[in-house]
């Protein structure tokens, strides 16, 4: 059954061809404006949907090149942040998602609920180790159902002027950096800024950065989640046992940042970066664009939070800022197909990437060109990256608060035992 879906979803290589040439065609002769979209009278409607609110605008122009392209398909743009259950529930889910890949999206791909996109030629250049994130959250079968469209790296931003100024080198090992922040701290430097207030910004920041350096982080739900229902405090594999270090060090590193951490937001963290009142700031390159706004003159970098004594172990979080995908209730397969191949030229992809400051998913890719993130390449070039311990917990699991009690006065035993307890729950419920 699942094979004449696929079939039936597969595009003709005629089709594929025509669309191709087209494009090819007006890239070529330069007619197609951004900006510019023909009829929809005569033509197969495709829902696109895509939630990255900064991206809308790139996004539209492309919709706009493909739909003046070719005579076949119309593509509507919807950007509409509606909640994705409730469309497949009605069955009525978008014909091509591009969405930020994350636990909630692959518990439609653990459902089968995603078309296999394994036969596209698109398919066959996604860098392997940058699939293999998809298959981190779940999968289903041997069937490649989400096509990884961007990566973005996160790590520590740094203040180059004030690493100068402090005579500081970039460390390299969680003792160097504990030391840098005391040098910082004795000049009056601010060593570096948090923003608990947003409790997002501690889950994928501090939370994240301590432990994927110190442990396995995909090894570890894997175990975790094999112990099924034996879940719990005092279990076998537990985040009481194999977390302590991380929860130890985030409030050690605590005591280097901002005493108004706890009221401040992301937007406040911005800002005070921007303004130079701190040395560094633990977010992804997103922020990037935002402090540029307040200073442009800043001269920034990153490097990977070195949360051990050995620099071979570090390694760089990630997460799949994009990916493709094209439901199997999709009403217009081909023409979601033909779009994603569309999208998913490499010229296409480069262009996004660089504007956006995210990593290709391709192999043989181009290294970034930005400067203030050029710290990173190595790290994504050897494969040494990891997705965040916290998109691995649900949204069941208000790990976000409990960080927040954490960092601003809480025990880590606590933090644990909770995370524990509230996984155990879980775990009865659903696995």
């Amino acid at each position: 059954m699942r094979s004449s879906t696929m079939s039936r979803h597969r595009p003709s290589r005629r089709t594929v061809l025509r669309i191709g040439g087209a494009l090819a065609g007006a890239a070529a002769g330069g007619a197609v404006l951004s900006g510019y979209v023909s009829s929809a009278e005569g033509r197969t409607r495709v829902r696109f949907l895509q939630n990255k609110p900064e991206a809308v605008p790139y996004f539209r122009r492309l919709v706009d090149r493909f739909n003046a392209a070719q005579s076949e398909f119309f593509v509507v743009h919807d950007s509409t942040p509606a909640p994705l259950v409730p469309q497949f529930v009605r069955g009525t889910p978008p014909d091509l998602g591009c969405y930020n890949y994350n636990l909630e999206t692959s518990n439609f791909l653990a459902r089968g609920a995603l078309s296999d996109l394994g036969k596209l030629p698109e398919a066959s250049r996604i860098d392997d180790r940058i699939q293999d994130l998809v298959g981190q959250y779940a999968r289903y079968g041997s069937e490649t159902s989400v096509l990884p469209y961007s990566a973005t790296a996160a790590g520590v931003i740094y203040n180059k002027a004030l690493f100068e100024q402090a005579d500081v080198a970039v460390p390299t090992t969680w003792s160097e950096l504990l030391r840098a922040c005391r040098t910082f701290r004795a000049r009056g430097i601010v060593p570096i800024v948090q923003t608990y207030k947003d409790t997002w910004t501690i889950s994928q920041g501090l939370f994240d950065y301590v432990t994927g350096s110190a442990l396995d982080v995909t090894g570890f739900f894997a175990r975790l989640k094999e112990q099924g229902a034996d879940a719990g405090p005092g279990a076998e594999v537990s985040f009481g046992a194999e977390f302590r270090d991380a929860a130890e060090k985030m409030v050690a590193l605590g005591k280097y940042t901002n005493r108004d951490a706890a009221s401040r937001s992301y937007y406040d963290g911005n800002v005070a970066f921007a303004r130079g009142q701190a040395a560094m700031y633990l977010q992804g390159p997103w922020a990037l664009g935002e402090v540029e706004k307040i200073n442009p003159e800043l001269r920034l970098g990153t490097f990977a939070m070195p949360a051990t004594e050995d620099p071979k172990d570090v390694k760089v979080r990630v997460n799949l800022d994009l990916a493709l995908w094209v439901p199997d209730a999709s009403r217009q397969p081909e023409g979601a197909r033909a779009f994603l191949r569309h999208l998913m030229r490499q010229h296409v992809m480069d262009a996004y990437n660089a504007e956006f400051v995210g990593w290709s998913t391709t192999k043989n890719a181009p290294p970034v060109a930005d400067e203030r993130v050029e710290g990173l390449q190595p790290y994504l070039d050897s494969g040494r990256f990891f997705q965040g311990a916290g998109t691995y917990l649900p949204g069941a699991i208000p790990h976000d608060n409990y960080l927040q009690k954490l960092v601003t006065g809480g025990s880590a035993e606590a933090f644990l035992n909770r995370l524990d307890e509230d996984w155990a729950r879980y775990a009865q419920r659903n696995l």
